[in-house]
């Protein structure tokens, strides 16, 4: 079976390769395509790959070639991994927007919104040529901002294209753990959008352990969401939001945080994944263990903004595994053998949640077989949620028509209808501001 993974020179692919060594039952994938466009961060990862297989009887073979075409003729799944802009990208959409007085996260608020605008024409393309070269293939998506990214594909590749996040997992997994429960025996009731969800239910037997969580307040303040959000807050929502709800509900603070800090998020992993390609393609170097260090350095600083903000302290040890790379792992394996399971995805909605229309991409959990995700019925969400929802997911609507279209108006509109911008005058400049630093943009008029 052939992955073809488009973003094949990203930091994160062995975390995806490393996965694949791991599996030797039937039907597993025997060839790696990489694609990128810079073939000397090709070159870099594939040598991690290289040594990553050392040992490992039938590792699946790797190419990398910097042909889009060539890489997708032929695929059985494509994994898009892409970032337009790279990481210089993500620096500018931060420091564009804090110069605002808005926050710059490269998922939410003006950040997403301008990664967005430069992200999905291309995905667009990249959908029809799948569309045209690999039609039986199936499209799983890590491209921010995943649910928006995957509801542009989707208008080309109807379900075949499926979006994945490890933030809910993590999630899960955290609030099992806290509960003392395994968390492949849970059943997480989770609804939202991408980087905007809840959890309102964690299922042991069919017996909703949550309330137990809810009503201890030493437990509910032990793990990542109660430091970062509150005991008390948590309480208040009666649900545990997913890490990027930090926000949203503490937007002053995440801002002011981001402000202060030496460098910006994107500026950090810039400058590190400079060194690491530098570092990995010297001499006698150990690229392997080049990229270890130099993962375990990237998931301990993880939001660490919000959690100083929050007092929240470092990352527990159990935090810094990651965990997408899994999740694809599951998602293929279900479709590729019909090995059926249950998984939160970014998948259409059709009739879940009746707040939205059945194109809207949600996040949600999804029964997995050989014909794809099917989302899970889920009850409504509360008012506030609803409305939260519903207003990002309008404003991404208004991105995918600026993207269509090239209307700059559309675009500010985008920005302006965000819950995170609070100015329309703000919208123009942040236009303004977007559009001379990235290239991408020079399609608004």
């Amino acid at each position: 079976m052939k992955l073809t993974i488009l973003g094949g020179g990203g930091f994160r692919v062995p975390l995806v390769y490393g996965a694949l060594l791991t599996d030797r039952a039937e039907g597993r994938v025997t060839e790696v395509v990489l694609h990128d466009l810079d073939a000397g961060r090709l070159s870099a990862v594939a040598r991690v790959l290289a040594e990553q297989a050392a040992g490992v009887p039938d590792a699946p073979a790797v190419t990398a070639t910097t042909d889009l075409d060539e890489a997708l003729t032929g695929a059985d799944f494509v994994f898009s991994a892409i970032r337009v802009g790279g990481l210089e990208g993500r620096a500018n959409d931060e420091r564009v927007a804090l110069a605002q007085g808005v926050l710059g996260q490269e998922t939410v608020g003006a950040g997403g919104i301008a990664y967005g605008l430069r992200t999905v024409p291309v995905a667009v393309d990249i959908a029809r040529r799948v569309a045209r070269l690999a039609p039986d293939a199936w499209v799983i998506n890590f491209t921010n901002p995943a649910g928006l990214v995957t509801e542009a594909m989707a208008r080309h590749l109807g379900d075949r294209v499926i979006g994945i996040c490890d933030s809910p997992v993590g999630l899960g997994r955290r609030i099992a753990r806290v509960l003392g429960a395994n968390p492949k025996e849970a059943w997480i009731d989770y609804v939202g959008l991408n980087h905007l969800g809840w959890v309102r239910g964690l299922r042991i037997a069919g017996r909703d352990e949550l309330p137990r969580l809810l009503a201890d307040p030493g437990l509910l303040g032990s793990f990542e969401e109660g430091k970062l959000f509150g005991v008390d807050w948590l309480r208040s929502l009666g649900a545990i939001p997913n890490e990027y709800l930090h926000y949203y509900y503490f937007n002053r603070e995440a801002v002011r945080a981001y402000q202060q800090a030496e460098k910006t998020r994107g500026a950090f992993l810039r400058d590190q994944q400079a060194r690491f390609y530098e570092a990995v393609t010297a001499p006698g170097a150990r690229a392997l263990d080049v990229w270890d260090r130099t993962r375990a350095e990237r998931e301990a600083t993880y939001m660490s903004e919000n959690r100083e903000t929050a007092g929240a302290g470092e990352r527990d040890a159990d935090d810094l595994s990651g965990g997408y790379e899994k999740v694809a792992l599951a998602l293929m394996r279900a479709i590729a053998r019909d090995e059926r399971t249950t998984l939160i995805l970014n998948v259409r909605n059709r009739d879940t949640l009746s707040a939205l229309d059945g194109e809207a991409v949600i996040e949600v959990p999804c029964l997995v077989d050989a014909n794809g995700a099917h989302p899970v019925a889920v009850a409504p969400l509360p008012g506030h949620a609803t409305g939260l929802v519903c207003a990002v997911k309008a404003v991404e609507r208004e991105v995918l028509a600026a993207a269509e279209s090239g209307s700059r108006t559309t675009a500010v509109k985008a920005f302006a209808l965000h819950p995170l911008v609070d100015s329309v005058n703000v919208a123009r400049r942040l236009v303004e501001g977007y559009t001379q630093v990235h290239p991408g943009l020079a399609y608004l008029k």
